[in-house]
């Protein structure tokens, strides 16, 4: 069998292999949309394809849209190239379920795929044409957070937004600078209404997206590029509306067990491959059951019933109240905390740490017991009935193959509002944070972490974080199994508002984290006896 449109044909053999199918008319559905486009999606990615395409792809399936998304990859070009343009833009989509099982169905929903450049005058023509269309009603985006940055620490513009500043709309080569430069298209049409919808992980997401597309705008019009009258079109949200979105699912990375699984059922070609840009991707995408997208409703050219679909459509503070419950409370804290533990206990599977007692019973203490007195409540999700899911369903899941090493990732970067937001919280209720126990023994974990010693003694590297070398420093002199080597070098950590948001002193368990972290430095097997302390007592 191969994943093409000639090849879903033999319906029986992919039934046969317990694989759906689209019910409706890929063939069809993609003509109709190439003449009449209403979405467009940047960044053409594994989340967009299972995710993002899966709700369009029920949608078409139920008879609620008859229109697909067209795909736009501003990055990775290779991705279309290799994934998209050989299997005819279908996706096998594997959902990894905790019993075991896998569900497979085929996604027909992503009916063109463009390489969103400047200098490839087919595809850059193609796209013009597609944003003066007047029914274009939304674009939407995966591309990362980085992909909005348009400038570097010091403030200055990177040097590649540079050279579209200087170039203008028609050379443009970054994400923002290419959409910017479509949307100028869209005005010079007659003003035309659309959304532009992040869908990224990142706090205040669509706050961001306007904030660098308005700035490239003006960038434009002092260099005579533009009109004033576009960045007035850009700044009225009546017509340009960038929604808040918060979207949850994790996606790994292709397995090789369902790459084999794959083939064992016939289905050839279905090897990962990795892009001269090093993104990892395969013609299928494996991913967790559970999905969670929450978007503004706020649509100046209408759009697809994306409720039917099982999205949140709702109100801006909202969307903020859902992403501040899940990054403060309910997943985030929880993941840092296995992050850091696992990498120091020598594990290498997350799901595997929750069959550890007590890491099982640190997030449990972090989520339901610390956190919930202080969550944040939207409304439309119980945080509650999240956090067990959480808990129960997705972290133990054990198909998911997401390591510890890749979530602690840039955890300086995270901790002040993973764990900051709850101390915080909990000194404006009762004066201090001194109630706390699980969450300074996470801070003490990561602390310890930083020594890029585990439990045994043994080095290992630390994950990638902008402050490691900085904070590494500060812990210099301390010597794992000689605990008097501890002569409060922590202190300068601790008390950073900048890290956690607040001086964890002033906050009343900055001694406890410090008294922790001696105690995790004691000699092997410190670490499991500190958890077991301070979480069984």
């Amino acid at each position: 069998m191969k994943l093409s449109l000639n090849g879903i044909k033999d319906a029986a053999a992919w039934k046969a292999a317990g694989i759906s199918l689209p019910s409706y008319d890929v063939e069809k559905i993609a003509a109709d949309t190439r003449k009449a486009p209403v979405w467009v999606h940047f960044g053409a990615g594994n989340i967009f394809r299972i995710f993002i395409g899966g709700l369009a792809d029920k949608l078409l399936g139920q008879g609620d849209m008859d229109k697909g998304i067209t795909c736009a990859e501003t990055f990775d070009f290779d991705v279309i190239d290799k994934i998209y343009d050989p299997y005819d833009n279908l996706v096998l989509a594997v959902t990894l379920k905790a019993d075991a099982s896998t569900e497979k169905q085929v996604i027909g929903s992503l009916t063109e795929a463009i390489r969103a450049v400047s200098g490839d005058p087919a595809q850059w023509n193609r796209l013009k044409e597609i944003f003066v269309n007047p029914g274009l009603q939304m674009i939407s985006f995966t591309i990362t957070e980085k992909g909005y940055a348009l400038t570097g620490p010091d403030g200055s513009f990177f040097p590649f937004i540079q050279a579209d500043i200087e170039n203008g709309p028609e050379k443009a080569g970054s994400a923002m600078a290419v959409v910017c430069a479509l949307l100028l298209e869209r005005y010079k049409a007659g003003k035309l209404p659309l959304a532009v919808v992040s869908m990224d992980n990142c706090s205040h997401n669509g706050e961001k997206l306007q904030s660098s597309i308005i700035a490239m705008a003006k960038e434009w019009e002092k260099k005579g590029y533009v009109d004033a009258g576009f960045v007035e079109y850009l700044s009225d949200e009546s017509i340009v509306s960038f929604p808040w979105s918060m979207i949850d699912k994790i996606t790994p990375r292709p397995a090789d067990s369902v790459c084999a699984e794959l083939k064992n059922l016939g289905i050839e070609d279905m090897d990962p491959v990795i892009t001269s840009k090093k993104t990892y991707i395969a013609p299928f995408v494996n991913a967790e059951g559970p999905q969670y997208l929450v978007i503004e409703d706020k649509f100046p050219n209408g759009r697809p019933p994306l409720e039917k679909a099982g999205v949140y459509m709702t109100d801006r503070d909202t969307v903020n109240k859902v992403e501040r419950m899940k990054v403060t409370t309910c997943l985030n804290p929880l993941h840092t905390a296995l992050a850091v533990y696992g990498c120091v206990l020598g594990y290498t599977l997350i799901a595997d740490e929750m069959k550890d007692p007590e890491l099982s019973r640190l997030v449990h203490e972090i989520g339901p017991v610390e956190g919930m007195p202080v969550v944040t409540d939207p409304g439309i999700l119980s945080p509650q009935d999240f956090v067990d899911e959480v808990i129960k369903v997705r972290i133990p899941n054990p198909f998911m193959p997401d390591a510890p090493q890749r979530i602690a990732t840039d955890t300086s970067q995270k901790v002040g509002i993973r764990y900051g937001e709850t101390i915080k919280a909990y000194m404006e209720k009762y004066g201090d944070a001194k109630k706390l126990k699980a969450i300074p023994l996470a801070i003490a974990g990561w602390c310890r972490y930083l020594l890029g010693v585990d439990d045994e003694g043994k080095k290992f590297e630390l994950s990638p974080d902008p402050m490691a070398p900085e904070l590494v420093k500060k812990l210099e002199g301390v010597v794992v199994g000689k605990p008097e080597t501890y002569q409060g070098q922590l202190k300068e950590i601790l008390s950073n508002a900048n890290i956690f948001g607040v001086d964890l002193y002033e906050a009343g368990i900055g001694s406890l984290v410090e008294d922790m972290f001696v105690e995790e430095i004691a000699g092997p097997g410190a670490v499991r006896a500190v958890l077991k302390k301070y979480i069984t007592a």
